[in-house]
C-alpha cells in the first residue's frame, strides 16, 4: 500500500527586514533579517568575489527569497559601511506592493 505524497508546505519565514553580509576567509556570509528571525549562511559567490558584486548578490538573494516565499517584491538599500568587509541594509516593501492607504472620512463622504 502506497502512501500519499503530501505537498510540503513552505516556511512562515516572513518579509526579510534586513541584511547583514559580511567577509570571512572562509568566503561570504549573510544573515537575512526576517518577521520571525534570521536565516543565515554563506553566499553562493567565489572567496574573491569584489564586494560591489557581493552585495549584488544578496540584493539578488533576498529578492528572490521576498518573491518566492512572500509573493512580494522588495527594494534594498545598503547602509554606509561601519567596518572594513561588512555591510548591513534595510529591505522595504517595493512601492507597487505597499497596501493601499485607507481613505480619510471625509472625502469618503463627499463622493457619495
Amino acid at each position: 500500500m502506497r502512501r500519499e505524497k503530501e505537498k510540503k508546505k513552505r516556511p512562515a519565514w516572513g518579509i526579510p527586514k534586513g541584511i547583514f553580509l559580511c567577509a570571512t576567509p572562509e568566503g561570504w556570509r549573510t544573515s537575512v533579517l526576517t518577521g520571525s528571525g534570521n536565516l543565515c549562511g554563506r553566499l553562493d559567490v567565489p572567496i574573491n568575489t569584489d564586494p560591489h558584486d557581493a552585495r549584488a548578490a544578496a540584493v539578488v538573494m533576498v529578492t528572490e527569497l521576498a518573491r518566492d516565499f512572500c509573493d512580494t517584491d522588495v527594494e534594498v538599500s545598503w547602509d554606509p559601511p561601519r567596518e572594513p568587509w561588512s555591510w548591513t541594509a534595510q529591505v522595504t516593501l517595493a512601492a507597487d506592493d505597499e497596501p493601499p492607504l485607507p481613505e480619510p472620512k471625509g472625502k469618503r463622504q463627499a463622493q457619495e
